[in-house]
């Protein structure tokens, strides 16, 4: 178990004022059994209307607009997070699962993904080993025959593709393990979140089984213990952005996103040297 602090910083700088624009941000971790959120401090500016919600899947968002015409907006969240709790989480809005099942979007799977599939299906574990062992077993797979390398794939990168060219990021990572787990009939979804260090947000994957979501992280070959802050879930990476907009005028924009996690303790002592 850990205490975590993160910062998760986003700043839209556009050409030219635009006149308005409507935004749905969804960063903000919920507590679970796996997690407990302790502390959130949320900045929005500018912003003249805004308002807390929940989307299908139980992740929690934030949306609003502003009317004035502005040259650039800015988000800031951080907070405090207990991690590590517990090894899994349950089932939740379970009117949702039967769209884990199936092939969506980023992760429906083509030839050379289901020809990879079906050699690995003659070394898989027996199949009265457990979901979850099963898809234990196609992460190490797909961190052994899969590269990571910055720039080679976008956020519209289906795991299809991302598999033909043999490298990506860790959206392809967890895309191309959710393609693999629902074609050995394992449910999986898609979860965006945080790791311990700095740069980005990160992804990863849950596969349910015996009732519960177990978390893989298919980048680092690694179970989910107490080193990620799990912000959204979603059938692919589309249902889990973290940031959505419409902006009224003809300017164009420059996003810069930082974000950081430490242990709490950590950044304490940080803070104090300042």
């Amino acid at each position: 178990m850990r205490t975590l602090h993160f910062e998760y910083d986003m700043q839209l700088v556009y050409s030219d004022p635009i006149q308005r624009c409507h935004f749905t941000i969804k960063c903000m971790p919920c507590s679970t059994k796996r997690q407990r959120v302790e502390k959130i401090c949320i900045e929005v500016e500018p912003h003249e209307s805004m308002e807390q919600g929940e989307d299908s899947f139980g992740n929690r968002l934030l949306f609003g607009n502003v009317q004035t015409a502005h040259d650039r907006f800015h988000f800031h969240i951080s907070g405090t997070v207990q991690t590590g709790l517990a090894d899994a989480d349950p089932v939740d809005h379970e009117n949702m699962l039967s769209v884990f099942a199936y092939p969506y979007g980023l992760t429906v799977p083509g030839r050379e993904i289901q020809a990879y599939y079906e050699r690995l299906d003659a070394d898989e574990p027996a199949k009265d080993s457990s979901d979850f062992e099963r898809a234990v077993f196609l992460m190490h797979s797909v961190y052994r025959d899969f590269s990571y390398e910055k720039g080679v794939t976008g956020v519209n990168t289906g795991a299809e593709e991302a598999w033909q060219l043999g490298k990506g990021v860790c959206q392809d990572y967890a895309h191309i393990l959710i393609a693999l787990c629902r074609l050995s009939g394992i449910k999986a979804r898609y979860v965006t979140g945080m790791l311990i260090g700095e740069g980005y947000s990160h992804a990863w994957v849950e596969v349910l089984s015996g009732g519960l979501w177990y978390a893989l992280d298919p980048t680092n070959d690694c179970i989910v213990t107490d080193s990620h802050i799990k912000i959204g879930v979603g059938r692919d990476a589309s249902d889990c952005m973290i940031n959505r907009g419409i902006m009224m005028g003809n300017a164009s924009q420059e996003q810069k996103i930082y974000v950081a996690v430490t242990e709490a303790s950590q950044a304490a002592h940080l803070l104090q040297r300042y």
